[in-house]
This record gives C-alpha cells, structure tokens and sequence, in this order.
C-alpha cells in the first residue's frame, strides 16, 4: 500500500505525516509512507489545498488534518480492497 502526504513542509503537513504513522502502526498493514514536497508533483494529483493525504493513487483529504482513527477506516478499507482484487494501479484506481 502507498501512502502519500502531499504538503510544502508545513506544521500542519508534518502533523498529518505523524497522524498517518500512528494509524499505519495501529493496522498493522504493510505501507510505504512519503511525503511529496514539491508543487510540480503535488498538481499531478490535481491536489489545489495542503496538506494532502493520498492512499493507493485516491485523494482522502486536502486542506485538513483528520485524526489517527479516520486515518485507520481508510486503511482497513484499501487493505480490504486490495486483498480482494489485488494491487491498485496508483494513477487510475483500478486494479493492476
């Protein structure tokens, strides 16, 4: 699972880095995290507010930082997906 936090290096993108880590350990799921710092691949994910949190190529949320357990629902939901229909094509959506 990709995990991707979208953000100029702000205080609040470096909060939602850290909700992210706290959720990702609360699963258990197998995830790589990073950060996207600069503007010309934050625009690829038509992102217009950070921070930005992205999960297997879908845009969760922009311009906010939702809590640890939100964080968690979206997880458990692409690691449901992706153990039914296998890994998801980060640009589209859809199944590899």
């Amino acid at each position: 699972m990709e995990i991707k936090i979208l953000g100029h290096g702000s205080a609040t993108c470096k909060r939602l880095y850290a909700e992210a880590e706290r959720a990702i350990e609360r699963t258990e799921v197998e995830a790589n995290l990073c950060k996207i710092e600069r503007i010309d691949d934050i625009v690829k994910y038509g992102v217009v507010m950070t921070p930005a949190l992205i999960i297997d190529g879908e845009v969760k949320c922009m311009g906010q930082v939702p809590s640890s357990e939100e964080i968690v629902s979206w997880i458990q939901i692409a690691a449901a997906r992706e153990q039914r229909w296998g890994p998801v094509n980060e640009h589209y959506g859809d199944p590899v």
